[in-house]
């Protein structure tokens, strides 16, 4: 079970690193520039594709987290 949460771990590391950054402008409010942030961006194609994987990946972490404490 142990070796399952590792690879696990790994997974969900590799596959965050892989999304693209949605605070990219985080310097622009800062320093009070015109940014879209905060803007409704519909993901397509690989974008959801990954973030799909990232929630199925973390609730999987999750799940095996709570049977190992029991």
């Amino acid at each position: 079970m142990e070796i399952a949460v590792i690879i696990i771990s790994v997974l969900l590391i590799a596959i965050v690193l892989l999304q693209s950054g949605k605070a990219e402008a985080a310097s622009q409010i800062i320093q009070g520039g015109n940014s879209d942030l905060f803007a409704n961006r519909k993901e397509r194609g690989f974008e959801l594709f990954i973030s799909r994987l990232t929630f199925i990946l973390g609730f999987a972490f999750f799940v095996l987290c709570l049977i190992i404490s029991i």
